[in-house]
């Protein structure tokens, strides 16, 4: 998940067997942030602390999760960056958002009670993921009052497609879940690779990116460009890389096409910053 950035971010969404490691848990107390789990429901976080983060420059938006236990760390993340997250929603299909949740970051550290540890350990990768997305989800509606809901707007978006030539995507890949991405390249390896470039795509370009390839499977994908700030300076060297659309036709045979097309979207209806610990 990328966005605009003043910053270099390297996020790692990387489930077996974490995240990225943050930086070490706030020391203050954690306080009670969830009421009890009913019977049947997702399992919730029984304590988190939430702190403000004074984001350095070149400083990493870092998440530190593993799908088989019941801790949660993020480190300098923003409100838009969670929710991202949360609902693996692209950053630039979640409207409706104030500026503050864009601009203000905040360190937390959430525990969930040990029990929720053994229910995660005897889940695959994949539902374990889903059960933690959801714990943050509910964690975002308690600390943050956080209130959205889903829509299908018509939208410009990128096509991702076949180029002529073919794809390069080399061979499948058994590796984890991986994304990093910098000012300018990026690596990518997931369960459908080509679906999760696109949203890194999205959020390096600020439009929708659907992923109409039609390729399934794990592909490790790396992607070296000439970002538009720099490109006037890289003209005269004959080494730097070309802008992002021909990069991604040269290295990986891929092809952004624009159009206009419908797109689920996040619109938040209420947001406000945590409660206290």
């Amino acid at each position: 998940m990328y966005f605009p950035r003043r910053n270099p971010i390297r996020l790692l969404l990387a489930l077996c067997p974490a995240f990225l490691i943050s930086a070490a848990a706030p020391a203050q107390q954690p306080a009670p942030a969830q009421a009890a789990t009913a019977p049947g429901a997702a399992p919730q976080f029984d304590v988190a602390a939430i702190h403000l983060h004074e984001s350095q420059p070149h400083e990493h938006n870092s998440i530190w999760s593993s799908p088989f236990d019941g801790h949660f760390k993020a480190e300098n993340m923003s409100v838009v960056m969670l929710i991202q997250w949360a609902y693996e929603m692209p950053d630039t299909r979640i409207l409706d958002v104030p500026g503050w949740a864009r601009s203000t970051y905040f360190s937390i550290d959430a525990k969930a009670d040990p029990a929720v540890d053994q229910q995660l350990r005897k889940m695959s990768s994949d539902a374990g993921r889903k059960v933690k997305e959801q714990m943050l989800q509910a964690l975002l509606a308690n600390r943050f009052k956080l209130a959205t809901h889903t829509e299908t707007r018509e939208m410009p978006i990128y096509a991702l497609v076949i180029a002529k030539g073919g794809a390069k995507l080399g061979d499948i890949n058994d590796g984890g879940t991986v994304v990093n991405s910098w000012r300018d390249h990026l690596e990518v390896q997931g369960s459908n690779s080509l679906a999760l470039l696109a949203e890194v795509l999205a959020d390096e370009l600020g439009r929708p990116v659907l992923d109409r390839t039609g390729i399934a499977g794990r592909y490790h994908l790396t992607l070296k460009w000439t970002p538009d700030d720099a490109a006037s300076a890289a003209t005269s060297n004959s080494s730097a890389p070309p802008s992002i659309f021909t990069a991604l036709e040269e290295q990986l045979g891929l092809k952004l096409v624009p159009q206009k097309g419908p797109v689920q979207v996040l619109v938040v209806d209420h947001v406000e910053m945590p409660s206290a610990n």
